[in-house]
């Protein structure tokens, strides 16, 4: 693609996004002043539609941008523009409320991230199954009943009420956790096992009887940190955009939207691929010894820009979702645990505006997890 046909894409591209009617030459012309006739526009137009980039809805003289169209027009996008000062001083500032756990952030995220698209956002919890385990308290709350408290990397905090025998005292509850913390202390989730737990409660001086159900629980309490969790919020923005007038296009939407955990399934593929794409490159980075400083400090940029990941119309493999955009990022706790943050909407979207602030948020997220962790 030239020059010429990349720009008059691009003016198509806005002009889409900004009135959701097909695009025809004369407008072009008018709206952008382009040193150009309208029949030379017009020709152009015609190569872009040949090359399946333009779309031509029957009852229009127009065009519209396809799935090829759009995805041309963000992979030559020349910049992002920055996130206005007064938003970014509207999320500091929601943010700056109370927040004593790490999920609190995550949904304040997905909650300003849709209210500032205007289209839905997703959040999944953080993957914690590499994350150790640094704390692991049992308290009693009443005969029968004790809290078992874990903390684990980044300091996040888990706690869960459980039942326990009636025979057992706060001082027995304290030293069973002490014995499974000195057992677990350091080592990731996903190597814990009920075996592990029980041994390290055995080797207190408490009745086996008393132990099996507070290790059974105790276990539960600590995989229970494994759980991905899923958060939607702002369903309700999109039956304002035009698209979604079409009442069957809707339907299929909402009906795809409501398998969460479908959707929770394809968002770490995603990630799954953009990260062995990443190493992928990474390793022919490393083999080509003879980048100029050029050459690397583009590099570099480009890493920066790619940190998000972005999938549109048929690209996405969820039945439903074909007509949409879905733009995700993933975000780090303590620079191993991470999570993902994503935005659904129409392919006629703002691009580079949502990229900016999914990337903006991104990186405040990280800077306020580590102020919590900082705190604790």
């Amino acid at each position: 693609m030239d020059d010429r046909a990349r720009m008059i894409l691009q003016a198509i591209v806005n002009s889409y996004v900004e009135i959701c009617e097909p695009v025809g030459s004369k407008y072009l012309v008018d709206k952008y002043n382009l040193n150009l006739s309208s029949a030379t526009v017009r020709n152009v137009m015609s190569w872009l539609e040949e090359e399946g980039y333009l779309e031509k809805p029957h009852t229009s003289a127009g065009r519209v941008p396809s799935d090829k169209g759009y995805r041309a027009y963000v992979n030559n996008l020349s910049y992002l523009p920055l996130v206005p000062l007064k938003k970014q001083a509207e999320f500091r500032d929601y943010l700056d409320q109370r927040i004593d756990e790490a999920s609190d952030l995550i949904i304040r995220a997905a909650d300003f991230l849709s209210e500032q698209t205007a289209f839905v956002s997703i959040a999944l919890s953080p993957d914690y199954s590499s994350a150790s385990i640094q704390q692991l308290k049992i308290l009693m709350i009443e005969p029968g009943s004790a809290l078992v408290v874990v903390v684990i990397q980044a300091g996040i905090v888990h706690d869960r009420l459980i039942r326990v025998s009636e025979l057992l005292d706060a001082d027995q509850l304290n030293r069973i956790g002490n014995a499974v913390e000195h057992a677990v202390k350091g080592k990731a989730l996903n190597d814990i096992t009920l075996v592990m737990v029980t041994a390290a409660a055995e080797d207190t001086d408490i009745p086996e009887t008393l132990l099996k159900q507070v290790a059974y629980e105790t276990y539960t309490s600590i995989k229970q940190m494994d759980n991905l969790d899923v958060y939607i919020d702002g369903l309700h923005r999109l039956l304002g955009q035009p698209e979604f007038q079409d009442i069957d296009k809707a339907q299929r939407f909402f009906h795809a939207i409501n398998k969460p955990k479908i959707v929770a399934g394809y968002m770490s593929d995603i990630q799954r691929e953009e990260e062995s794409r990443q190493t992928e490159e990474r390793q022919t980075d490393e083999s080509d010894s003879a980048l100029s400083i050029d050459e690397q400090l583009t590099e570099t940029v480009g890493q920066k820009k790619d940190a998000y990941m972005l999938r549109i119309g048929q690209e996405i493999a969820l039945q439903g979702l074909e007509d949409m955009s879905f733009i995700s990022t993933v975000y780090r706790f303590s620079g191993k645990i991470s999570g993902q943050l994503a935005v659904i909407g129409p392919e006629r979207m703002r691009y580079g505006e949502i990229i900016s602030q999914i990337q903006f948020i991104n990186r405040i997220l990280s800077e306020t997890s580590e102020e919590l962790e900082r705190e604790r």
